[in-house]
């Protein structure tokens, strides 16, 4: 699946050129224990958070080209909730999440930072990401300022730093359907944002 690599900065920046995959041609499919088997010795290998997603980023890309079951995995959203999430892998005490979400169009998330690496590749639809940066004062320590959106089209990838800041918002016609992949989150350090009110609230 072609598309482009994007970069959210923990100050909200969302760069392109960060990070290149490249489509390759397989052999042999790329499955998805193979994938959690490099997954894991990127995660010893490399430390730094950048690192490690410039590292992870080109894995993601090749499970896509490769694995033609996440494009027909049924998944809906919830008509109420306007979301849905299937968990492709959990494992007690290993720090990794992996999972297809799904949205409505017209439905947003909450502003929210992730408190720890993440990608999301979009497989379906059109996904906006509004991206917004720590503006404190004295008096709203926990203000925030947009500082720019992003449109995900089908084959996008996004790598968010941990302390990166977004809103998710599904758009078009059609459901979105992402690929999802989080490291181990720092709860303490995970908020929901009210632009408005200026604060942030553990979530």
């Amino acid at each position: 699946m072609k598309g482009k690599d994007w970069f959210a900065t923990n100050e909200g920046l969302c760069q392109t050129g960060e990070v290149v995959s490249q489509v390759e041609e397989l052999s042999h499919p790329y499955r998805l224990y193979r994938f959690l088997t490099d997954l894991e010795d990127v995660l010893e290998r490399i430390q730094d958070d950048r690192l490690r997603l410039k590292a992870i980023c080109p894995l993601v890309r090749r499970l896509l080209t490769s694995s033609d079951w996440l494009q027909i995995t049924p998944l809906d959203p919830d008509p109420e909730t306007g979301w849905e999430v299937l968990m492709l892998y959990d494992e007690p005490f290993f720090p990794l999440t992996v999972q297809l979400v799904a949205w409505n169009p017209g439905v947003t998330s909450p502003i929210h930072n992730h408190a720890c690496w993440g990608l999301v590749a979009l497989l379906s639809g059109q996904e906006k990401n509004t991206f917004w940066q720590r503006s404190p004062t004295a008096k709203f320590p926990d203000r925030i300022e947009p500082v720019g959106d992003r449109l995900l089209e089908p084959g996008d990838i996004m790598c968010l730093m941990p302390e990166a800041i977004h809103q998710v918002e599904a758009i078009g016609n059609e459901p979105t359907i992402s690929f999802n992949l989080y490291g181990e989150t720092d709860y303490d350090r995970r908020f929901e944002f009210d632009p408005i009110q200026g604060t942030a609230t553990n979530f």
